[in-house]
This record gives C-alpha cells, sequence and structure tokens, in this order.
C-alpha cells in the first residue's frame, strides 16, 4: 500500500454487458464496507450504452436509469494521467475536460464483456494505473470459455468435451449444429455464450426443440457459442487471492432451487443455498483447492479469481467448468463468503485486493520499456 498517505479508489462499474445489474449490486456492497478511513473513493458508472460518467451520485443513478443530472467522464491511457475528467462547456461552449480527481488504483466492479474481458485492463495498462485483478492476457483468456478450455486442457486440468460453434452457423443451419451436437454428446446438452457469465444465455437443452431454441437463445448474446454435454454434477466453488503465489480458499457448494444455477437461482428466486464448506471427502477438496491454483497461474491470473467446477455424482470426476477474474462481489456473493470461512472478513478482503493491485503495479514498474542495450554482466 502506498505509504503516508489516504489511497484514492477509483470503484468502475455498470457497463455495456448483460450483467450491467450485478455489476451495480457489486459496487452497492463494496461501498458499503470499504474503509472509508482509510481510501478517499471516487464513484465512476458506465452506462449500458458505455457512456462513462461521474459527479453526484452515479451509481444511484444508473439504478434509477436517470444519469441526466451526471457529468461526462473519461480516464486517459497515457502513462502519469491518472486524472478522472469530466466534460464540461466552456465560457464559449466549446466542450472542456477538467480533472475532479486524481486516483491511485481502480477497482472495476464490472462483470462480463467490456469489462471483465481485458478491455478496460488495457486502458489501464496504457496509463501504467494500478488496477485489481487480472491483466488484459488471464482477463481474456477466462472470458473466453473455449480458449480458457484449450489451456486448461494444455495443463492437464480436466474439463468436459465441448464444441465451440458460431453463430454464423447457426443463423445458416441449426438444424446441421444441433444434429452433430446430438451425435457427439446426447441429450441433455448444455449451450452458452463463450464470452459471457452470470449464466446469462445458458440453456439446458432435453430434447431436439428444446436445442434449437437453446442455440438460437444463447446466440443472442455472443457471435461464439459452447456447447456441452449435461454433466449429474454437483457444483462446487473456490476462490483464489494473490498474485505470484495465489491462495485457495476453503470449498463451497451451490445447491440451486432451478435444475441448475442459472441468473434466476443466483440474483432473483429464493431457496438457493450455499454450503460452506462444502460436504464431500477431503481429496475431492483438496484437489478442487489444488486445480483452483493451477489454473490461476496458467493463464497468469493476479488479484481475484472464482474457481468453479462440476463435480460427476455418478463417477466422482471433478471438471473444472470455468474461470471468474472479476467474480460477483455483493456480501452474499460465494467469492467473499468462501474467504470469510477461511477467516478473512469482507472489508479485510477489499484491503487484501488493493494492496495487491499497488503490489502488482510495483513490479510491472520494474520491467524495462526501452531498450538500452546488453545489460551488465555485473
Amino acid at each position: 500500500m502506498l505509504k503516508g498517505k489516504t489511497l484514492r479508489v477509483g470503484l468502475v462499474f455498470g457497463g455495456r454487458s448483460a450483467e450491467h445489474e450485478v455489476s451495480l449490486r457489486s459496487a452497492r456492497s463494496v461501498l458499503k464496507a470499504i474503509d472509508r478511513e482509510k481510501y478517499d473513493v471516487t464513484l465512476i458508472g458506465i452506462s449500458k450504452q458505455g457512456k462513462w460518467l461521474a459527479g453526484g451520485d452515479p451509481l444511484q443513478a444508473l439504478v434509477a436509469g436517470d444519469v441526466a443530472g451526471l457529468a461526462e467522464a473519461a480516464l486517459l491511457g497515457e502513462p502519469g494521467k491518472h486524472e478522472l475528467l469530466v466534460l464540461a462547456s466552456g465560457a464559449d461552449r466549446a466542450p472542456q475536460l477538467s480533472a475532479i480527481s486524481t486516483l491511485d488504483v481502480i477497482f472495476p466492479l464490472l462483470h462480463g464483456p467490456y469489462g471483465e474481458d481485458g478491455t478496460v485492463q488495457g486502458l489501464l495498462e496504457l496509463a501504467d494505473l494500478p488496477y485489481v485483478g487480472s491483466g488484459v492476457l488471464a482477463s481474456a483468456l477466462a472470458m473466453d470459455k473455449a480458449m480458457c478450455k484449450e489451456v486448461l486442457r494444455a495443463h492437464a486440468i480436466p474439463v468436459t468435451d465441448w464444441q465451440l460453434v458460431t453463430r454464423s452457423a447457426i443463423a445458416a443451419g441449426v438444424e446441421a449444429v444441433a444434429a452433430a451436437a446430438v451425435e457427439r454428446f446426447g441429450f441433455p446438452i448444455f449451450t452458452k455464450p463463450a464470452n459471457l457469465g452470470s449464466s446469462v444465455g445458458v440453456v439446458k437443452a432435453h430434447d431436439p426443440a428444446e436445442l434449437l431454441a437453446a442455440l438460437r437463445e444463447s446466440a443472442r448474446y455472443d457471435r461464439r457459442v459452447l456447447v456441452e454435454p449435461a454433466v449429474n454434477a454437483r457444483e462446487l466453488e473456490v476462490s483464489v487471492l494473490g498474485n505470484a503465489d495465489p491462495l485457495a480458499s476453503v470449498v463451497g457448494e451451490v445447491v440451486p432451487v432451478n435444475e441448475f444455477y442459472d441468473y434466476d437461482a443466483k440474483y432473483i428466486d429464493e431457496g438457493s443455498a450455499l454450503l460452506i464448506p462444502a460436504p464431500v471427502p477431503a481429496e475431492t477438496a483438496e484437489a478442487a483447492r489444488r486445480y483452483a491454483v493451477q489454473a490461476f497461474q496458467a493463464i497468469d491470473a493476479a488479484g481475484l479469481a472464482r474457481v468453479d467446477y462440476l463435480l460427476d455424482r455418478d463417477t466422482g470426476q471433478l471438471y473444472l467448468n470455468e474461470i471468474n477474474t472479476l467474480p460477483g462481489f455483493t456480501s452474499i456473493s460465494m467469492y467473499p463468503k468462501l474467504w470469510e470461512a477461511s477467516g478473512l472478513g469482507y472489508t479485510e478482503l477489499i484491503d487484501r485486493l488493493l494492496a495487491l493491485a499497488v503490489e502488482r503495479q510495483a513490479e510491472k514498474d520494474q520491467t524495462v520499456k526501452r531498450y538500452e542495450g546488453r545489460a551488465s554482466a555485473a
């Protein structure tokens, strides 16, 4: 942490993703829990149209759907330019940018595309501005479920079989795509957008008619769709925290109120249960924690991640389902609850994540950015 000063933190939330509302919930929880004596907090909202907003209360404005009183804001992707700028009209009515805050670290509470996928991380990298979470590569890899499976499989981490299809292939011949999936997997089958989270666009199909509808539904949310066999599984989760030497939390289990842990089961319908610690054999819990750290390092993640598993009820096989590099961060989300059960409270977890962001930037600052000839052998 930066010594001798109050750390100026920018909370970024909202965004263009279908997970916009989930992001607002995460931001509300972090804002309530963060230690205001340690941190000077600036709120930065992003509308569903992608407009950056500041001034006033952008969190409440986005929740209410009325952002008329907010100023358009921007961060410059220029090293050393860490001011949050707002757009205003000068005396001659010409648009002018003026700084309203200088930031030391960004906490992106963004879920899904245009926030969790490396796009915002790229902007912050250009600015050399510390931020919570993974960099461009890990963010993009974890967001893309198909590419992440490729990397995990290369590291001998067990994943379910899958087939990647495109929106254009579905539009051109959905029946042929469905027939190929059935021949490969049989029923039931899951379809899901390759780049999204919170189970948005995820559909479980039990017969040919449902599969045709499922493919079309998932393709609404991404141009690439993952098709996977359904596993008769329990759903386990592990939280990971750290940079070079990450730690894994205790293992938790999700018992969904619906057939699977879809969006409604996560955020709307009551009745889903979180079992912490998960009632699984010790060797299963140890494997889940071990694979979580291995996967975190395999994609070069940083700061935080939640790793989700499928535990086959019939065979006992553990499959890594996906990695979330900016998981839900509400007070009842699995990521902070798993750390709470591991001995690290919500407010202290925020402290640790901000410290890890500053630590990672300090490590990156050691990188030489110009070629100056061969380093001395001395």
